[in-house]
């Protein structure tokens, strides 16, 4: 016991072992967030007709927006796609009952790509 704390005493005396200590133990605590992200990511929905209705307008959802005079192309998600519809009620019933995929807002034509469930 006593030999451990004279080494342990030794690496924090040492600035040189206590940062490789340190860049060690952070490292190892990155890998482990990288494994758990990798364990916890869901599962994502490609067609509009199997997206619950709650989530198809909510930060989960990702839609495609191309503008016509521009020529450029963007993402956004299902809150921001709700803005573009405005008071477009009609294409909003029809995303949300899986009619249609895409609607068009000014020069920009907007279309749902996936969520995340």
């Amino acid at each position: 016991m006593m030999k451990k704390n004279k080494n342990i005493e030794e690496m924090l005396l040492s600035d040189e072992n206590y940062e490789k200590m340190v860049k060690e133990r952070t490292e190892q605590e990155f890998e482990k967030v990288l494994q758990e992200d990798d364990s916890v990511k869901g599962r994502y929905i490609t067609d509009i007709k199997s997206v619950p209705p709650d989530k198809l307008f909510s930060k989960t959802a990702t839609f495609e927006v191309i503008n016509k005079s521009s020529k450029t192309r963007s993402f956004i998600n299902g809150l921001q796609a709700d803005g573009y519809l405005g008071a477009n009620n009609s294409d909003r019933a029809k995303l949300l009952s899986g009619e249609t995929n895409s609607f068009v807002s000014g020069d920009n034509f907007i279309k749902f790509v996936k969520v995340k469930v």
